[in-house]
């Protein structure tokens, strides 16, 4: 389980580290997500000469037990509205809106590129 933390750790300092020094505009855990995903299909691909942890469903295991405990990741920021109350409460309607506007908007843009996707591929 060690070894398959660090290199999930491994993969999102890597990521961040890219990411910050190319200032590419995608996040770094988002980049170090997508260098475990390679890992991961390169595993799969050469298993005879993979590690022992990568090839005995560690990562996976310890992958599971960290998304089952991801509502902890929440307590700090939850703090941080607690502590930022006033400004909640002093922009607290143009958040609201902004919040509704941008849900709507992101439904319709996922149900006109499923349309289309849709169109493309002859399903309908």
């Amino acid at each position: 389980m060690i070894a398959s933390l660090g290199l999930i750790l491994f993969c999102q300092l890597v990521g961040e580290a890219i990411a910050r020094s190319l200032a590419l505009p995608v996040p770094g855990p988002v980049l170090g997500m997508a260098l475990l995903f390679v890992v991961l299909v390169a595993r799969d691909r050469a298993r005879p000469w993979a590690p022992a942890f990568l090839t005995s469903g560690e990562v996976e295991t310890t992958g599971k037990s960290l998304l089952a405990h991801l509502s902890l990741l929440f307590i700090p920021a939850g703090v941080g509205v607690v502590r930022n109350l006033d400004v909640l409460a002093a922009n607290g309607v143009a958040l609201a809106a902004a919040l509704v506007v941008s849900t709507v908007l992101a439904l319709l843009a996922s149900v006109a590129t499923f349309r289309l996707v849709s169109r493309l591929t002859g399903g309908g």
